[in-house]
C-alpha cells in the first residue's frame, strides 16, 4: 500500500498532515517533520489494525509526502 501524506500549514503556524485514504489519519506538529512523522505512526497503527483484523490484503507500506 502507498499513501500520500498531504501537508499544509494552518494559520496560527502549526502543521496539519493528513492522509485523507485512511480517515480520521491527521496529526499536528510544530515543524512539518514532525507533523508527518506523527501522522505516518498513526497511519501504521491503523493498518497494523486492519491487517489484525483481516481488513486488509497487503500489508507492505510506503508513504509520500506532498505539500
Amino acid at each position: 500500500m502507498r499513501y500520500l501524506v498531504e501537508v499544509d500549514r494552518e494559520e496560527d503556524g502549526r502543521w496539519i498532515a493528513e492522509i485523507s485514504s485512511l480517515p480520521g489519519v491527521m496529526a499536528y506538529g510544530e515543524t512539518r517533520e514532525i507533523a508527518v512523522g506523527r501522522v505516518e505512526a498513526l497511519a501504521l497503527r491503523v493498518v497494523a489494525d486492519r491487517v489484525e483484523h483481516g481488513e486488509c490484503g497487503e500489508p507492505s507500506v510506503s508513504f509520500s509526502a506532498v505539500g
